[in-house]
C-alpha cells in the first residue's frame, strides 16, 4: 500500500511539472506572435514617405529710403547719383605732390606704371562716382594709352593734363571722352605741374562746355562687378586654393607701394614711401580698400623717353583677388578697350566681390615673381 502511494505521489509530481513546462511553451509561443511595437498594419511595415527638408528662408536685402547701392562698391549711396558716369582722374604719384587730396572719395583706385625711367614710376588712376562732393582732388598730371583703354569700360570721363602724342588715336575713339587741362590752380608753392586740382565748379564747367551726358551713354557695358550680399560676405579661406594674405608688397621700386590688412576694420591699408598714405582733403584718412585685385600683365615701351603702354587687351593672364586676410589666385580677360575686365577662380567661375572700395595694382609681367603676398 505504502508502494502504490508512493507511485501515485510520483505520477501526480510529473503531471505537475509537464503542465507547468507547457504553460512555459505557450506564453514563449503568445511572445513571439505578438506584432511589432508600433506597427499596428500591413500597411505600416512599407517604407515610411520621405519628410522633405524645408529651404532656409532668404536673407532679405536692406533698403533705405531715398539710397540705392553703388554699382562700383555696392554701398549705399544718395539716390540723386543713380545712373551717374563716373569720372577717372590722373593723379600724379611722384613724392613731389603728396599729399594727395581727395583720393578717400574714390570708388576704385587703379595704380599702374606710368613709366620705363625713374624706377618705374606709378600713376593713380581713380574712379569716382559721386564727383559733384569732391572739394579738392588731385593733383592732376597727364594721361596714356592705357588709362584710355580702361576708362571706357567704366564709362567714365578721363579728367587730366594733356600726354604724349601715342595717345591721340585714343583720345579719337567715340567712346573716349575726356577734359583736358580745365582744372582749377592751387598755389601751394610747388612748381607749376603739381597744382593744378579739381576744384569746386570745374566738373560742372567741363560737362557743360563739352556737352558730355552726365549720365551713363550708349558705351555703357552695365555694372562693372558683381557683389554678394553684406549679410553673407565671401570667405575665402573656404577655397582650396586660398593662402593667407595680410601683407602685400608691390614690385613698384620707386614709391614701395605696400597694403596691410587691419583686422579690426577688415581693410587693406595703402602705403607709399615708406609711410601710411593720408588724404589732405578728407582729415588726413589713410587711404583704405576692402578688395585687392592684381593683374600681371604685359608691356611694350614706345621710345627712349620711357613712354609706354600695357596690354590690357589679353586674356589668360594671372592675378589674385584678395580680401578679408585671404588671397585666392585668377585669371583675367579683356577683349576689347570697351569689354570689361573679367576676373576668374580656379574652376572658371567670375569672382564675387565683398561690399566697398577696389585697389587694382596693374604689374609688369617681367616683374610679376617680385610680388609679395603674406
Amino acid at each position: 500500500m505504502r508502494k502504490r502511494m508512493q507511485l501515485l505521489g510520483l505520477l501526480l509530481a510529473m503531471a505537475l511539472v509537464l503542465a507547468g513546462c507547457g504553460q512555459k511553451k505557450d506564453d514563449a509561443e503568445e511572445v513571439v506572435q505578438q506584432e511589432e511595437p508600433g506597427f499596428d498594419t500591413e500597411e505600416e511595415l512599407t517604407d515610411p514617405e520621405p519628410v522633405e527638408e524645408e529651404e532656409p528662408a532668404p536673407v532679405e536685402e536692406e533698403t533705405r529710403e531715398g539710397m540705392f547701392r553703388s554699382e562700383l562698391t555696392n554701398e549705399w549711396i544718395d539716390e540723386s547719383l543713380w545712373g551717374q558716369r563716373p569720372i577717372a582722374v590722373m593723379v600724379d604719384n611722384e613724392k613731389t605732390a603728396l599729399p594727395h587730396f581727395g583720393l578717400t572719395q574714390a570708388d576704385v583706385v587703379y595704380e599702374m606704371m606710368n613709366s620705363t625711367a625713374n624706377d618705374r614710376i606709378t600713376r593713380f588712376m581713380c574712379i569716382v562716382k559721386d564727383w559733384n562732393s569732391l572739394e579738392q582732388f588731385g593733383s592732376i598730371r597727364s594721361v596714356r594709352p592705357t588709362n584710355l583703354q580702361i576708362a571706357p569700360e567704366w564709362n567714365a570721363v578721363v579728367c587730366h593734363d594733356g600726354g604724349p602724342y601715342y595717345i591721340n588715336a585714343y583720345l579719337n575713339n567715340p567712346y573716349v571722352e575726356h577734359f583736358s587741362g580745365t582744372f582749377g590752380r592751387v598755389n601751394n608753392g610747388k612748381p607749376r605741374e603739381f597744382t593744378e586740382y579739381i576744384l569746386p565748379g570745374d566738373l560742372d564747367k567741363n560737362f557743360k562746355n563739352s556737352g558730355y551726358s552726365t549720365t551713363y551713354n550708349e558705351y555703357y557695358q552695365g555694372p562693372h562687378f558683381q557683389f554678394v550680399s553684406e549679410a553673407n560676405p565671401i570667405d575665402l579661406s573656404e577655397a582650396s586654393d586660398s593662402i593667407d594674405c595680410t601683407y602685400i608688397d608691390l614690385p613698384f621700386k620707386h614709391n614701395s607701394s605696400e597694403l596691410k590688412y587691419d583686422e579690426s576694420t577688415g581693410l587693406y591699408m595703402y602705403s607709399e614711401y615708406g609711410q601710411p598714405h593720408k588724404d589732405a582733403a578728407n582729415g588726413n584718412k589713410q587711404l583704405s580698400f576692402k578688395n585687392v585685385l592684381l593683374q600681371d600683365m604685359r608691356f611694350q615701351q614706345y621710345d627712349d623717353h620711357g613712354y609706354m603702354g600695357f596690354y590690357c587687351i589679353d586674356s589668360g593672364r594671372q592675378g589674385y583677388y584678395i580680401t578679408n586676410g585671404k588671397a585666392i589666385p585668377v585669371t583675367w580677360k579683356k577683349e576689347s578697350d570697351l569689354d570689361i575686365t573679367r576676373f576668374y577662380d580656379k574652376d572658371g567661375n567670375e569672382i564675387t566681390l565683398n561690399t566697398g572700395k577696389t585697389y587694382i595694382g596693374i604689374v609688369p609681367n617681367d616683374n610679376w615673381d617680385e610680388l609679395v603676398i603674406e
